[in-house]
């Protein structure tokens, strides 16, 4: 199936990017509804899913409105209000959705199901408005199980992706940046034409411009959301996602050690995936408590973040802690 997306010269001029938390939730939801998880997150879906397990989501009505492929509720994907919204402020706009897009949304989800929906999902379309808030509340256990621990390395690949896409446009032009977003997306001088089977929209009429959104989990293919009066959006694989999940560890661990002592270096080390300080204090050796007294240090320096997973805290590195423990090519000369 061909979509094609009509532009005028105003809409060009009003295309933007934002980093959309909600969207990442989506299209991580699908890369583990099927049964083998993509080979580029299978290290990621191997931690997330127990997790999953543990807690009911993988059950819910979430992973429900989430098929492996097909439809995707247009509710779920509110327009961002800004280049960065925070997931409380999408998690308003859903539960702000109407009772008739809830009902138009799942409608076309059943379709998915062989025209029944799934019996989890009959409260949802009987009272949106008393389930959305409920709705909201696993969207919020799921991102903090699947989404929270890895989310600095995530938002890095996200806005890195912007920077060089903002860049290209300054350097050549937004319709450069139209033309090589995926390999089926195309801009031929008046229109982007995507060629994606999946999609159910066959003609999308912009009349606010286009908002681009990268994304860790959308590959390898683009999504798209059309619902007028908001502006199309298209959700694209972002650069860089190959190496996501990739070990960090870096070739200056003695000079960070010298600042911040051996032991809180290693643990930062070892939280190339987000960890608990039982399984923290069995990696490196440390006592439990000594390995909380150190966490709590170096959460306080913004060195690491805390994310409640059911009864266990998982600690992640942050952003920051990533840049210190990157490897340089020299003396004051970071790689890169």
């Amino acid at each position: 199936m061909r979509t094609e997306l009509a532009f005028s010269a105003n809409d060009l001029a009003q295309t933007r990017f934002a980093v959309s938390p909600m969207w990442e939730v989506v299209t991580s939801l699908r890369a583990l509804a099927g049964s083998t998880a993509p080979a580029l997150h299978r290290r990621w879906a191997e931690q997330v899913r127990p997790r999953l397990g543990a807690a009911g989501l993988d059950r819910g009505r979430l992973a429900a409105m989430v098929p492996p492929t097909g439809h995707l509720p247009d509710f779920l994907n509110p327009s961002p209000a800004g280049p960065s919204p925070a997931l409380a402020d999408e998690l308003a706009a859903i539960t702000a959705t109407t009772d008739e897009q809830v009902r138009t949304d799942l409608d076309y989800l059943a379709a998915e199901y062989d025209g029944r929906l799934p019996a989890r999902l009959w409260p949802l379309y009987r009272e949106p408005a008393a389930q959305l808030p409920r709705v909201a509340a696993e969207i919020e256990a799921y991102w903090q199980l699947a989404l929270a621990p890895y989310w600095a390395r995530i938002r890095a690949v996200l806005e890195a992706d912007v920077f060089h896409r903002a860049r290209q446009a300054a350097e050549q032009g937004t319709a450069r940046v139209l033309d090589d977003l995926h390999e089926t997306v195309r801009w031929d001088g008046r229109a982007l034409r995507l060629a994606q089977r999946h999609c159910a929209v066959q003609r999308i009429e912009a009349g606010a411009g286009l908002l681009l959104v990268p994304s860790a989990f959308a590959w390898p293919r683009v999504l798209t959301r059309s619902l007028p009066p908001d502006p199309p959006q298209l959700a694209y694989p972002a650069r860089g996602i190959a190496t996501l999940w990739e070990p960090r560890r870096g070739s200056d661990s003695d000079a960070l050690a010298a600042v911040l002592g051996r032991s809180r270096t290693l643990l930062l080390t070892e939280l190339d995936s987000p960890a608990s300080t039982t399984e923290l204090a069995r990696r490196s050796g440390m006592s439990a408590a000594g390995v909380s007294q150190h966490l709590t240090a170096l959460r306080a320096a913004g060195l690491t973040t805390a994310h409640r997973a059911g009864r266990t805290v998982l600690y992640a590195r942050t952003a920051v802690a990533d840049a210190l423990l990157a490897p340089s090519d020299g003396p004051g000369h970071p790689a890169g």
